[in-house]
């Protein structure tokens, strides 16, 4: 295995709907020069084919990956250039992967999306497989862990695993667009919440326009 030149970021997907979060969030680190681990649950992957029409087979990861980097919001494939950058896939039943120990580098982790099951089995401190595995590593690590929460409602059982996954030092981000940005596409609304979750991770990137004090500027063009 290659030493690899910058310690990379973890991305766990699981089976909560919204696929192209998760691959703008990818795009978005690589284009920064960061390098990526991936996680892919067994439940998103039925999500992924059903939001993008590709079947993700470990076998055959870089290939899928290529395929779903390159497909925008709408699932139109060719939207993005094919990714160039470095990425590492560990498959989620591989509990003996490099990610799940701690004392593999890793600078953190980034959930997204992140379904309320993943939510409660992290908070649980369950493992139950190598996402949630990785993702209770990074907290006993005290790495940045974040967590892009997609559902609505929230009952409150699943509140209560958010705040446990606060008080444990996890960031907890509801994928909620935002709209002062000026979106006229749903890629826009997307890159929004990517862009957040990069924030919060402390990554550079230019996926939206931010808020600088000046009401309508977005529609104005300023």
């Amino acid at each position: 295995m290659t030493e690899r030149k910058r310690t990379p970021w973890v991305v766990g997907v699981s089976g909560a709907s919204g696929t192209p979060y998760a691959a703008a969030v990818i795009r978005g680190l690589l284009a920064a020069g960061e390098s990526v681990d991936l996680v892919v649950s067994r439940a998103s992957r039925l999500t992924l084919l059903d939001e993008t029409g590709i079947a993700f087979r470990d076998a055959h990861w870089r290939e899928d990956l290529t395929q779903w980097l390159a497909r925008g919001a709408d699932g139109k494939p060719g939207t993005f250039a094919e990714f160039d950058g470095d990425v590492r896939y560990w498959g989620a039943g591989d509990l003996a992967a490099g990610p799940s120990s701690g004392s593999y580098p890793a600078k953190g982790m980034l959930v997204v999306p992140a379904s309320t099951a993943c939510v409660a089995g992290v908070a649980l401190g369950l493992s139950k497989d190598l996402l949630q595995r990785v993702a209770s590593v990074t907290l006993k690590e005290r790495r940045r862990l974040v967590v892009a929460v997609r559902e609505t409602p929230l009952n409150g059982q699943t509140l209560k695993h958010m705040v446990a996954l606060d008080e444990a030092g996890a960031i907890v981000l509801p994928a909620s667009p935002a709209f002062y940005s000026g979106a006229t596409h749903i890629q826009d609304l997307v890159d929004f919440v990517a862009g957040r979750v990069l924030d919060a991770a402390g990554v550079p990137h230019r996926l939206y326009r931010r808020w600088e004090g000046e009401l309508g500027s977005a529609r104005s063009g300023g």
